[in-house]
């Protein structure tokens, strides 16, 4: 188990800092009962663990009021939550062919069932969407335009900085999801005019699995199109509309809160810009190791200027899942094979056909000699195809 050269940190990060498993534990043992539904010691300690986590939160995106960060389950729960309540029949919505699922198939649904009326935008050959494109898109009806900051098949970090701009200018709405870019790369909703932000924390904030959430910038309103109980003012009828009741149902997952809290201080002490320079020194120690072996294919990976530590690539004569499996088997590299969930990206790459792509993803966890043993196995498995 501990011999793994663990590659497939753009699924989930891992492993996690010492830090998050001691503090999650400890706030278990200690503190592991539901905040806010009564006023005993305990549960005042836990709650103060998630206004403390909000209030982190908040700053790590730049925001101002702690009470507009709300907790998901994770980026996919909180797209969810943003998507369904910010368009209704009628709407027209804009985004990328470089989304994840998350994305798309809501859309999809609202599409098929709402009458919600959607436009893609295309990525270039280097894997990025061109803002000037957004504006041209624009209608009277459009509601919302939702970008992934960064993809999670090729890597590339979008404009978001530049669409948000022509959003802001139009009085549309804007989403990022940034579940693959926060914790890699500074994430400041103002100063990348964002109104919503949906992230995850279990991929590079370092957090467990089962807690995420958005922040909803001042002015933006998300119709709440759950219900439930909040622990507070139970006897109203309707769900509560104040903020962060508004997007918030039930039970939390406070042990994830907790470990969530735990990963975003290690990343914070370690510094966004730490962590990222040295990922990106691993990445081009891992391109350049791989992009002379003959059979081999990677997709927009030869600037890697704006991009996080993310590489797909395909050995010919082999399915990616085939390749997977060698790594896994023989070199006891885990990696993410297929088209992870992001079928639209794989369409334009031309890679459906051959279901997708390999893909290795960089964490702060990894060494050099993990990524020489990765180029050395990829090398032996595409000499393969020639005999």
């Amino acid at each position: 188990m501990h011999d793994i050269i663990y590659l497939d940190n753009g699924s989930t990060s891992f492993p996690k800092p010492d830090e998050v498993y001691t503090f999650m534990d400890k706030f278990y043992r200690n503190f592991g009962v539901n905040p806010g539904r009564s006023g005993y010691d305990l549960c005042i300690e836990a709650g103060e663990i998630v206004e403390e986590t909000r209030k982190l939160l908040t700053e790590f995106f730049n925001g101002d009021d702690p009470n507009r960060l709300c907790f998901s389950y994770n980026s996919t729960d909180a797209l969810n939550l943003i998507i369904s309540g910010m368009l209704q029949k009628g709407d027209h919505a804009i985004t990328t062919t470089i989304e994840h699922n998350s994305v798309l198939r809501p859309l999809y649904h609202l599409r098929k069932f709402n009458g919600v009326e959607v436009d893609y935008i295309p990525f270039d050959k280097d894997g990025f969407v061109d803002p000037d494109d957004f504006p041209k898109k624009f209608k009277k009806n459009t509601k919302l335009v939702v970008v992934n900051h960064a993809s999670n098949v090729i890597g590339t970090i979008q404009p978001v900085k530049e669409i948000g701009r022509y959003c802001r200018e139009a009085g549309i709405p804007f989403v990022i999801d940034s579940s693959q870019s926060a914790g890699k790369i500074p994430v400041d909703i103002k100063d990348l005019n964002v109104d919503v932000v949906a992230f995850t924390g279990h991929k590079s904030l370092l957090g467990p699995t089962g807690i995420g959430g958005l922040y909803v910038r001042e002015g933006i309103e998300i119709r709440h199109t759950r219900a439930g109980g909040t622990g507070v003012r139970s006897a109203v009828k309707t769900h509560l509309y104040e903020y962060p009741y508004r997007l918030e149902y039930g039970t939390l997952n406070t042990v994830g809160v907790a470990g969530l809290h735990a990963g975003v201080k290690w990343v914070l002490e370690k510094g966004l810009d730490s962590i990222h320079e040295r990922e990106m020194k691993l990445t081009r120690l891992l391109r350049d190791g791989i992009k002379d072996i003959d059979g081999v294919t990677m997709y927009c990976q030869d600037d890697l200027k704006n991009h996080i530590g993310i590489l797909p690539f395909n050995i010919n004569g082999f399915e990616a899942l085939n390749t997977g499996t060698i790594l896994d088997v023989d070199y006891n590299i885990a990696c993410r094979t297929g088209l992870h969930c992001a079928p639209l990206v794989h369409e334009q790459l031309n890679t459906m056909d051959i279901h997708g792509a390999v893909r290795f993803g960089i964490g702060p966890f990894n060494t050099e000699q993990h990524i020489e043993t990765a180029i050395q196995a990829v090398r032996e498995i595409a000499e393969l195809q020639k005999k």
